[in-house]
């Protein structure tokens, strides 16, 4: 098969099985209400399969075209992704995200080597960009003039950037209160009509879903199995940048858990595919207060959601509800992996560590460090083993959480402050007089 053949992808229920030919506007199976995903029957066909030979060196060559699709880290891969027609792809040249080496906090956490997949530096700033290339995509493909989102802040700036490069209107839904103002910003920037709403992401989400059925909009969010197809692509790009060594462990946070269960899909595709032998363990780590799906695990075995009243300063994941729990607990069965929770103070720290190697994250995609550090101390994460945390948003996505941090303001309880005091790094204040920055040059040679 040719790299550019053409692909047969279906739509399926995640828990009926049921295979329809279109999609309800709120990407629930008719049957059942689970979530769909998008499945590739002709991958079982062993002469329709993709050659693993093949593809690789496709992908290898698509990096030197000038074509806009062939530069986009998700595009790239597309012989793995939904068939589009390339007259409706939208891209900014996401994905082709680095690989950092975390040295000080591989010795913080208790391990030889930590990388981080940093999808924080795609155009928006997070990791939705891989997923809205495609969606975005997909609904300029349906004749679509409005998309919409319900957002902790992430997904609408990814949102409203596509739609604004695609020529059509956005809708974002925010909780009022519970977003950070450097993401709401973009959304704003990038023309989106913002609606916050007086409720949680949960709501938001609600309200959301009731609108798709009585308005012709079509929906973003990570129930959109579109969104998911793309952001599989980062675990694609990562073996490759790896040269398809498969690392033990990848660690990723856990809000709306569409980005584990994107990665965990690629992996089994990818396994599946003959690209590599062995799975990685995909662990997913949540914060204390918006614990869903660890409760979920310890209460029902996964198999029923246990939701929470979502409370965390990493806005990202501050989501009791999570809409993809039930792909995440398939893929940590299916990788063998863990699910973690950290607390505000742990979080504080991870991501000031992160910072001290130099390379800086928003709050959530702190809790991967975290989370690595119990799981260190729980035995399930080996010394020598390899991890690789994924980085999901920018440093400069919650700037005010970072001030706050370094001043002092942060978690500022008698407990949590004695931890946190080490890392911080507020500015000091002097009188304009070089011999006083000697001074203060001296005792930081001493300290």
């Amino acid at each position: 098969m040719r790299a550019d053949a053409q692909r047969s992808d279906r739509l399926r229920c995640i828990f009926c099985g049921a295979v329809p030919e279109r999609a309800e506007q709120t990407f629930r199976c008719a049957a059942c209400g689970e979530l769909l995903e998008i499945c590739y029957p002709a991958w079982e066909e062993a002469v329709r399969r993709p050659s693993v030979a093949m593809l690789k060196s496709a992908w290898r060559e698509r990096k030197m075209s000038s074509a806009a699709a062939d530069q986009s880290g998700v595009w790239r891969f597309r012989d793995l992704l939904p068939a589009i027609d390339a007259r409706h792809v939208v891209t900014m040249r996401e994905g082709n995200t680095p690989v950092y080496e975390l040295p000080e906090c591989a010795r913080s956490a208790g391990v030889d080597y930590i990388l981080a997949k940093h999808q924080g530096m795609n155009p928006s700033g997070s990791f939705k960009d891989t997923g809205m290339t495609v969606a975005i995509s997909a609904a300029r493909q349906e004749n679509f003039s409005w998309v919409a989102c319900a957002s902790t802040g992430n997904t609408s700036a990814s949102m409203a950037a596509y739609a604004a490069r695609a020529g059509i209107r956005s809708l974002v839904l925010i909780p009022d209160g519970y977003i950070a103002w450097g993401k709401l910003s973009q959304s704003l920037d990038y023309g989106a009509l913002t609606c916050q709403l007086r409720t949680d992401f949960d709501g938001c989400l609600r309200v959301l879903s009731e609108l798709v059925t009585r308005y012709p909009v079509y929906l973003l969010n990570s129930l959109n199995p579109y969104r998911i197809e793309g952001q599989k692509t980062a675990a694609i790009e990562l073996l490759e940048q790896l040269d398809w060594m498969v690392p033990d462990h990848v660690i990723v946070p856990g809000g709306n858990l569409g980005n584990s269960s994107a990665l965990g899909k690629a992996f089994l595709e990818l396994r599946e595919l003959g690209f590599i032998a062995k799975l990685p363990r995909l662990s997913i780590v949540q914060a204390e207060g918006a614990n869903a799906l660890v409760r979920t695990l310890k209460e029902t075995g996964g198999t029923q959601l246990v939701p929470v009243q979502a409370e965390t300063m990493a806005t990202a994941i501050r989501i009791g509800s999570p809409a993809s729990w039930r792909k995440a607990v398939r893929v940590l069965e299916a990788t063998g992996g863990a699910c973690e929770e950290a607390s505000e103070a742990e979080i504080a720290i991870a991501k000031a560590e992160i910072g001290g190697d130099g390379v800086g994250c928003e709050p959530a995609s702190a809790v991967t460090l975290a989370g690595l550090k119990k799981l260190v101390r729980s035995g399930f994460v080996k010394r020598s083993e390899s991890v690789v945390l994924v980085l999901t948003g920018h440093v400069l996505k919650d700037p005010e959480y970072t001030l706050k941090f370094h001043r002092g303001d942060l978690l500022a309880e008698a407990g949590d402050a004695a931890a946190l005091e080490p890392l911080r790094r507020a500015p000091v204040i002097l009188d304009a007089d070089a011999d006083a920055i000697l001074r203060l040059l001296d005792q930081a040679e001493t300290s």
